[in-house]
């Protein structure tokens, strides 16, 4: 584990750039970028036309160390080059900034009111090449739909396991167990999530480091204690698929809690931009989510 960046992590003002969509979103992240299907034929080609999206972006003026700690990549991303350097090695190296991989293979179908995390096979293998890469942490999402004692407590566990094969291999893991924004009984959701994490947290060793990526919270300040725990690196905030401007004021309302938003990020970013007008638009969203995660 590098010192150096978990400090930082820990320290630092900032945010996560969440820069990880998959196979299944990209298409949609590429329609939202202004790159219709009719652009590509194979995945091959889809997948070079996201990197460039995405080297964009690392490489712009905008997207520096001074607002972004750290930046979630796609497996793919990792294995990519950016300027002839792994893009883990360039957003380091380059620009001080703190590179994750996102290692969850999507979502099961929703049972007990959640979705759980497919397997991932060739765990071992990845996290082994993620250490190679020069990978600081890891990323996984499962969902919460709906308030149910039996379902929510599989997501915390099978979080937490996962979490701690990550730890074995001197990777941080980020544990994400989402709380549908739509959800009816959200609150609820909330409290024996926030109830369950910390009773997995108590049985921890106390040098463990975990961050927690969680929906912002319908009562401001909810995870104060969470944020505070001794074991916990941080706690980051997914828009969760509400726009840039509703995440970044309920945001507000949460003291020590930072964004690690994805489409509320590059919301408005198109491939037709001048450079001047990409780099203006995403300096623009940077610096109002810095302030966000920054209150």
């Amino acid at each position: 584990m590098n010192r150096e960046q978990l400090e930082r992590m820990h320290s630092d003002k900032g945010f996560i750039a969440a820069l990880d969509q998959s196979g299944g979103s990209t298409p949609k992240a590429l329609a939202s970028y202004g790159i219709s299907s009719d652009a590509y034929d194979s995945e091959e080609k889809m997948f070079n036309l996201v990197h460039e999206m995405r080297t964009r972006i690392i490489k712009s003026p905008a997207f520096t160390n001074k607002k972004i700690l750290g930046a979630i990549l796609f497996e793919r991303t990792m294995d990519s080059f950016i300027d002839n350097m792994y893009t883990a090695d360039f957003l380091w190296e380059k620009k001080g900034i703190i590179p994750f991989l996102k290692i969850d293979r999507g979502l099961l179908d929703q049972e007990d009111g959640v979705q759980l995390m497919k397997p991932i096979p060739g765990l071992t293998e990845l996290l082994t090449r993620a250490l190679k890469r020069n990978i600081f942490g890891t990323k996984m999402r499962s969902v919460i739909k709906e308030f149910n004692e039996s379902g929510i407590e599989k997501i915390v566990n099978q979080q937490f396991e996962l979490g701690a094969q990550i730890s074995g291999h001197g990777l941080v893991p980020i544990l994400e167990p989402e709380v549908d924004i739509h959800s009816p009984d959200k609150v609820k959701c909330e409290q024996l999530l926030l109830d369950m994490i910390l009773k997995h947290l108590s049985k921890l060793n106390d040098d463990a480091k975990i961050i927690f990526k969680l929906t912002i919270p319908t009562e401001p300040d909810f995870y104060s204690k969470l944020i505070s725990n001794p074991k916990v690196v941080r706690v980051v905030a997914l828009s969760g698929g509400y726009s840039r401007e509703e995440a970044n004021k309920k945001l507000f309302a949460n003291h020590q809690l930072i964004a690690s938003f994805s489409r509320a990020l590059v919301e408005g970013l198109t491939a037709q931009q001048s450079d001047d007008e990409f780099n203006n638009m995403l300096g623009d969203a940077i610096e109002s989510i810095y302030q966000a995660s920054i209150s």
